[in-house]
């Protein structure tokens, strides 16, 4: 069973763990209402799966920088600063529909906003929390962090398919603005003086180092991550997993098929589902220490899980199906982090958490405008179901060309 120990005996990690929690709630809540406002307005998959092209841009930018700043300022000031930015774009969304001023840029300004400063949470938050936990803490804090993350897009989804039904999206939104200012709350309860008792040397500002880093910061990273293998396959893997076989922008138009707007919900849930399962079972975990052969392995179970789905004609089938795929996602996810964490030195960190964010985050958005367009070229099933098989093949030939990923294996003590 999942470890609890770093939730009891480290109170900086607690409080982050918790505002967290409640923050990516908000944003599973918000990642519903989004699709289905504008897939009401325009009744189209392919301005749902545009969402994601909208949010890949400004990341494309963010993300290194980010990382960069991670390395080198403050990380508690920084995820505090993230906070504020990201729930400006909440803000936004709760004023439009407010005063019913629904039009579509506004609704893609938003999103492409807080995909931005998503760019600089994300790698912050990771390099934060690669800081304040011990080695032997990381198996334990990537399993929480994955049961984090399953637990809220099992909850989000049902939460905000009852709120848009209830409330409209004027409340669904307000609870999400609401969740950026408990997250706040709680960032700033943790110590200021956040090193790792483990490695008091390492990701400190060396004298000299300009405290905002420039370009050649960025190079210096990327320079790292590129010269080893086992992190380059890890970042391939999740992308072709992720861009073919990522279905969910067809989510809306599937529902109507398997029995109308109320299993929207369900579907976007069920991967949590079986995510939720295998990060609780996840203790055994340390014990195994094949990284690359489970990563791979895993993407490919999620490609063929998603082709399954692909040809699923009844709701409980494609739930099935779904969260079937969802536990084999979280497998592949759980040690990417478990190879991260254990293996790049905390001055990489944050440079390097975003490359990592940009590999599974631009995956998704790429995938979900890859599946609408498909859909609207050849329909829904041809294309959750050609994915599917583009992500198994194309993972099988990423361990032809990156032998030392699929060889790697970690050299800490079990």
């Amino acid at each position: 069973m999942i470890d609890l120990s770093p939730l009891r005996h480290n109170r900086d990690f607690r409080f982050l763990f918790i505002g967290q929690s409640v923050s990516t709630l908000g944003n599973m809540i918000m990642m519903v209402a989004l699709p289905y406002q504008v897939y009401s307005l325009t009744h189209s998959s392919y301005w749902v799966g545009t969402i994601g092209l909208v949010e890949l841009f400004p990341l494309l930018f963010t993300s290194f920088y980010g990382g960069a700043l991670a390395d080198s300022l403050d990380r508690r000031k920084l995820l505090l600063g993230s906070e504020l930015l990201l729930s400006l774009g909440s803000l936004t969304l709760l004023t439009s529909a407010l005063l019913h001023n629904h039009q579509l840029w506004i609704i893609l300004l938003a999103a492409a906003w807080m995909s931005a400063f998503a760019g600089l949470h994300r790698p912050t938050l990771e390099a934060l929390t690669s800081r304040i936990v011990s080695k032997k803490d990381l198996h334990a804090v990537g399993a929480l962090s994955s049961l984090r993350g399953t637990t809220t897009m099992i909850a989000g989804p049902a939460i905000g398919g009852v709120l848009l039904a209830k409330g409209g999206l004027a409340l669904t939104y307000l609870i999400d603005l609401a969740s950026f200012a408990v997250a706040f709350i709680c960032v700033a309860r943790m110590r200021a003086d956040l090193i790792d008792d483990a490695e008091p040397s390492e990701g400190q500002i060396r004298a000299g180092e300009p405290k905002i880093p420039g370009f050649k910061s960025i190079v210096e990273g990327w320079k790292y991550a590129m010269g080893r293998q086992e992190l380059v396959g890890s970042y391939v893997v999740d992308m072709i997993a992720m861009i073919f076989g990522m279905p969910m922008a067809l989510f809306p138009a599937i529902s109507e098929t398997l029995g109308g707007p109320q299993t929207l919900g369900t579907l976007y849930a069920a991967p949590a589902v079986g995510a939720f399962c295998m990060a609780l079972l996840s203790g055994w975990f340390k014990r195994f220490r094949h990284y690359g052969r489970m990563i791979a392995v895993s993407a490919v179970a999620w490609g063929i899980f998603i082709i399954f789905f692909g040809y699923a004609t009844h709701f409980y089938w494609a739930v099935f199906w779904l969260a079937l795929a969802g536990a084999a996602d979280m497998l592949s996810a759980m040690f990417r982090q478990i190879l991260w964490r254990e293996t790049i030195p905390d001055r990489f960190r944050g440079r390097l958490a975003g490359i990592e964010m940009l590999s599974y985050n631009s995956g998704p958005l790429l995938g979900n405008f890859e599946a609408g367009a498909v859909a609207g070229w050849k329909g829904i099933q041809f294309s959750v179901v050609s994915g599917g098989w583009l992500c198994v093949g194309g993972i099988l030939a990423a361990m032809l060309a990156l032998p030392k990923f699929w060889r790697f294996k970690s050299q800490e003590p079990t």
